[in-house]
């Protein structure tokens, strides 16, 4: 039992996943981007916490670059709400409010 709840609880149960379209800064370098989903053709051996992932974030002109959640800071608005593509304004608070339920305060900044 003590088994099941361990796993019940591991990194990759808790993890939030960041949505498509989200708009992300790396934390190394500063450059913009945004999320256009994950692949599991992992460079490298970091990964998501679901231990299989990394994100793949467009950062113009049809270049992609792969990172995990760790090398990533997510883009917010004055008020602290999460920056999408092509999003209404309740949807970005609802994945605000998911993401600060799982996210360090750290990984969230405001957009120049």
């Amino acid at each position: 039992m003590a088994q099941d709840q361990a796993s019940a609880v591991s990194p990759a149960n808790r993890w939030v996943r960041i949505p498509d379209g989200t708009k992300v800064r790396l934390r190394e370098g500063g450059q913009e981007g945004v999320i256009d989903g994950l692949t599991e053709l992992v460079v490298g051996p970091d990964r998501n916490p679901d231990g299989r992932t990394q994100y793949r974030i467009n950062v113009g002109d049809q270049d992609r670059m792969l990172v995990t959640e760790t090398s990533l800071q997510v883009l917010t608005d004055a008020d602290g709400v999460v920056l999408m593509l092509k999003q209404k304004p309740d949807y970005r608070r609802l994945v605000t409010d998911r993401l600060r339920g799982t996210l360090q305060a750290d990984c969230f900044v405001r957009s120049a």
